[in-house]
């Protein structure tokens, strides 16, 4: 009978502390285990992500099909928005943080943290706050935000399975960093004209245009004699992969605007066969300490890099040792040099 009973006791004593427990999770409106829910188990399913940084900047991800654009469906990098992409899928739980320190990282955090709103088949379904680094560098403080649970109270560590390290790095939001560096990919058959000027030194002029199957290949109007064909071909093929190397980081607009009013060293335009046309204007790079040019001469005046403006406007840097072999027209077609000055 005392086992009959004592049975019965513990039976009302688990229904009791299941009630409980219960009412706890009503009046919290929400389980925790739901505020550490910030992988997205479909990533095919992601159709927009919006990063917001701590310096006012957002840049706005767009999925058009098996690629990734900005906002305006201009060009961006395609390896961040995998990493990024990644980084969503593989998210997972490092530990929770003491009670007490909640309020001092949700202080930090409100200060200072980036912003990722996560939109999935045209519909926001989470946002992501991401704090500053765990203590051993190896995760992130974050709190959790989603349409069905509203924004968590309490900051937990996050890590990205089997993948030492911080998450925050793969989040940026300054557009320069995800700008496409490509300038020109393109095959010998889809350039129409090719027209490189000197402002300064007019006779390393030339223009090259497509008629047919063959070419017109001309320095300042007049014909260029002796030109091997095979010599065209090459000089065409180094159209095929051109790229900046690095956006500006340095200039002011003030400084930009000053820099497109002086006079370029070089302007390249290149017409495609199907009527897209693009410019280039170089400028050179000034510097403190005198570098040695081709000739062994010593020239305050960068030797490897310059800056140029592209279609749009911007600034960037390139490589002569990229540019030089579509600009240096006598390197292909040597009998140019018999006009150059002595």
């Amino acid at each position: 009978m005392k086992k009959i009973v004592t049975l019965i006791s513990l039976s009302a004593l688990l229904i009791i502390l299941g009630w409980l427990a219960l009412d706890l999770t009503r009046k919290d409106g929400v389980t925790d285990s739901e505020y550490i829910e910030f992988a997205v188990k479909d990533t095919n399913s992601v159709t927009k992500i919006i990063i917001s940084d701590a310096f006012s900047n957002t840049f706005t991800l767009v999925r058009k099909g098996n690629e990734w654009t900005d906002k305006n469906g201009g060009c961006i990098m395609q390896s961040s928005a995998h990493y990024i992409l990644e980084a969503l899928g593989n998210i997972s739980l490092k530990g929770y943080l003491s009670d007490k320190s909640h309020k001092q990282f949700i202080k930090l955090m409100s200060a200072s943290h980036t912003k990722v709103e996560i939109f999935q088949d045209g519909e926001w379904t989470k946002t992501w706050y991401i704090g500053p680094s765990a203590q051993d560098h190896n995760g992130q403080i974050m709190l959790l935000e989603t349409a069905d649970n509203g924004k968590s109270t309490s900051p937990v560590m996050m890590q990205i399975k089997g993948m030492p390290g911080i998450i925050e790095p793969r989040f940026f939001a300054d557009p320069r960093k995800w700008a496409c560096t490509n300038i020109f990919d393109l095959e010998m058959e889809e350039i129409a004209s090719v027209d490189i000027k000197y402002p300064k030194e007019p006779h390393k002029n030339f223009n090259l245009k497509a008629k047919g199957n063959r070419f017109s290949l001309t320095q300042n109007g007049k014909k260029i004699p002796d030109v091997d064909t095979l010599n065209i071909y090459r000089y065409l093929q180094g159209y095929k992969k051109i790229h900046f190397e690095l956006a500006n980081y340095e200039l002011s607009k003030k400084q930009c605007d000053s820099l497109k009013r002086t006079t370029p060293f070089c302007v390249l335009s290149l017409k495609e066969k199907n009527g897209h046309a693009s410019k280039l204007r170089m400028f050179k790079i000034a510097t403190k300490e005198p570098q040695q040019n081709e000739f062994g001469e010593l020239e305050n005046l960068d030797m490897n890099k310059f800056w140029c403006q592209l279609p749009n406007g911007d600034l960037v840097k390139c490589q002569y040792f990229v540019f030089n072999p579509l600009i240096m027209g006598y390197v292909f077609f040597p009998s140019m040099e018999t006009t150059f000055p002595k």
